[in-house]
């Protein structure tokens, strides 16, 4: 049965990234599809259902199919252009890495100095 669903998506913060991991069991990596625009991540794809075996009769399908989109917005501060993605067991990873935070810099102050001149003859 095909119709429209949503995959569990979990995300959390490390220090230098936000990571994103959807549940999406059964599905060919090539079946996914990563977009971000206006600091909003879409994941969207679709979960084919297997082909239909002539002598098979299902008493029960509860597997979800069909097209899934999923939008996040990212929070500020992020590299959009660095976004990189893996998938593996049935869970897409998505890492979305931080600016760096720029660290507080000291900055010396120098003593301006002043030039003693002396007349050209000066006294020994």
């Amino acid at each position: 049965r095909q119709e429209s669903w949503l995959p569990a998506v979990d995300v959390f913060d490390k220090k230098d990234a936000v990571v994103l991991k959807a549940e999406l069991a059964g599905m060919d990596p090539d079946d996914i599809e990563i977009e971000v625009e206006d600091n909003v991540l879409t994941i969207k794809g679709e979960r084919k259902f297997e082909e239909k075996v002539e002598d098979e009769r299902y008493y029960r399908v509860e597997r979800r199919f069909g097209s899934f989109q999923r939008a996040l917005a990212l929070p500020q501060g992020v590299k959009a252009d660095e976004i990189q993605a893996g998938y593996e067991d049935g869970i897409l990873t998505v890492t979305v890495p931080k600016v760096e935070e720029e660290k507080p810099k000291r900055i010396e102050v120098k003593a301006k100095k002043t030039v003693e001149t002396t007349a050209a003859g000066s006294e020994d």
